[in-house]
């Protein structure tokens, strides 16, 4: 049995979704809905790569910001774009009511693994998209402004030193906020706060959880990133397969479990990636105390 930490206040969350194929999507927009009681702080909307989904995404952060009571966060990266073409897409989400930017480099275009060259007329990394999002706030009205954090290294660097070197120069460029990859093991994101903080890096940094809803998909995304998945977690799903009811109780039951022991040490908010799903994200949010029927109302 879980036993959760009686004092669960203060505790926050946001979200990660995909945008829909098409605004007749209406199981996202019943996700959508459905997580919105449990009142996140934000929720985000991924941004394919290359740019490929920039109008599914504008669109769908459009219709969160006028149609419910989500603040919506747009992703943004700069791969295969110049300064212009990033620079509109960031007018375009300003214009949509978008005010809350995570920004991207973006993984190259054959994927992770192989070399990322930046637009000759583009931004190079994502420091420097921060750097070019803040100037545009000085024309559009200033933007928070969210980047990543890899806690077991990012596939490309040479280091962690050299990941906290990065978001040394994000944070300096103006973001402040960092959301974490997902991970399995707490203490590789314990030791990238701790490391944060002794660099004095001025950010907010958050844990990213993932929700096992197939894990050889969950597999396979950690092995693109770097993440490290422990043998336990896999006992724990092994010949879960064909029985995904026993398989989601064993998930929300791990990432409760993760949850909650990030909360014993001090960690107030936790952004989930939901893949589009309500059910499991929604059940651990209960179980932290939010969506009450009060808070609902």
């Amino acid at each position: 049995m879980i036993a959760f930490a009686e004092d669960t206040s203060g505790i926050t969350v946001s979200f990660e979704f995909f945008p829909p194929k098409g605004d007749g999507d209406e199981s996202f927009w019943r996700t959508i809905a459905k997580l919105e009681t449990v009142a996140p702080q934000f929720v985000s909307v991924t941004y394919g790569a290359g740019g490929t989904t920039r109008d599914r995404t504008l669109n769908t952060v459009r219709r969160i910001a006028s149609e419910t009571s989500l603040k919506p966060v747009a992703h943004l990266t700069c791969v295969g774009a110049s300064k212009q073409e990033v620079n509109d897409t960031v007018r375009d989400f300003h214009a949509a009511g978008v005010r809350h930017i995570l920004a991207l480099r973006g993984d190259p275009p054959g994927g992770v693994g192989t070399r990322f060259v930046p637009h000759p007329e583009g931004y190079r990394n994502a420091a420097d998209l921060v750097r070019g999002i803040r100037e545009l706030g000085h024309e559009l009205g200033d933007f928070e402004i969210s980047v990543s954090a890899y806690p077991e290294r990012h596939p490309e660097s040479v280091s962690i030193e050299e990941d906290l070197a990065f978001m040394a120069d994000k944070a300096e460029h103006g973001a402040t906020r960092a959301i974490s990859q997902f991970f399995f093991h707490n203490a590789f994101f314990l030791r990238l706060r701790d490391r944060i903080a002794a660099r004095g890096i001025d950010i907010e940094l958050i844990p990213g959880i993932l929700p096992i809803t197939s894990f050889a998909k969950v597999s396979e995304f950690a092995a693109k990133c770097g993440a490290h998945v422990p043998p336990a977690l896999a006992r724990r799903f092994q010949g879960l397969d064909e029985d995904p009811e026993t398989r989601n109780l064993v998930a929300a039951m791990v990432a409760a479990e993760q949850v909650d022991a990030l909360r014993r040490e001090g960690v107030q908010h936790f952004h989930f990636y939901t893949l589009n799903r309500a059910d499991l994200v929604y059940a651990i949010c209960r179980v932290l105390g939010l969506g009450s029927v009060a808070q609902a109302a």
